[in-house]
């Protein structure tokens, strides 16, 4: 029969297959959960299956808010998982949780949604949660000297300045930064 040599094949091919994926992965993970690591003695961990693990992601805006977000993560190629994370800072692991952090070059989504810049009742330059008479401060910037400020300018700073996009930030801290009270 011509397909005979086909089973040693298969068998052969599979052979390999969990070699690759199984071995190198057990020499990889030095530590794993305990419902998934026997230990044989205090030296020897053998890995029954894939890592399983939580991933905290912390991401910090430009306009100060951060946010954390956990992933569960079952690891089967660490090359795999850790090339996932590659634009991740690595800020702290252990046997069942890795913390990454990264730093994002926009603003917040609450921002984006909900955020508008104002005067706070001291004359700082601040963004709000809302109009700014709702006073539900985000982040705050620098003291504006309202003497000097242009009656339009104030006006808008006191019903606030919608802020939807990244430019339209950075465009509004730039405006009014030439009224900044310097120390």
């Amino acid at each position: 029969m011509k397909t005979a040599w086909m089973f040693p094949l298969v068998v052969t091919v599979l052979g390999a297959v969990y070699v690759l994926l199984f071995h190198s992965f057990e020499d990889e993970v030095k530590a794993n959960l305990p419902s998934q690591v026997q230990t044989e003695s205090p030296e020897a961990q053998t890995v029954s299956g894939p890592l399983t693990v939580e991933v905290l992601l912390q991401r910090t805006y430009l306009d100060g808010e951060s946010s954390q977000e956990v992933i569960y993560e079952t690891i089967w190629s660490m090359d795999d998982f850790w090339a996932a994370y590659a634009d991740w800072q690595l800020v702290d692991q252990d046997l069942s949780r890795i913390i990454f952090e990264q730093e994002i070059d926009d603003i917040s989504p609450l921002l984006k949604v909900n955020g508008y810049f104002g005067l706070s009742e001291d004359g700082i330059l601040t963004i709000f949660n809302g109009r700014p008479h709702e006073d539900q401060v985000i982040q705050s910037f620098y003291q504006i000297d309202v003497q000097k400020l242009e009656s339009n300018l104030l006006k808008k700073l006191k019903e606030g300045i919608r802020v939807e996009t990244k430019t339209n930030y950075q465009e509004v801290i730039n405006q009014y930064k030439p009224y900044a009270i310097k120390k």
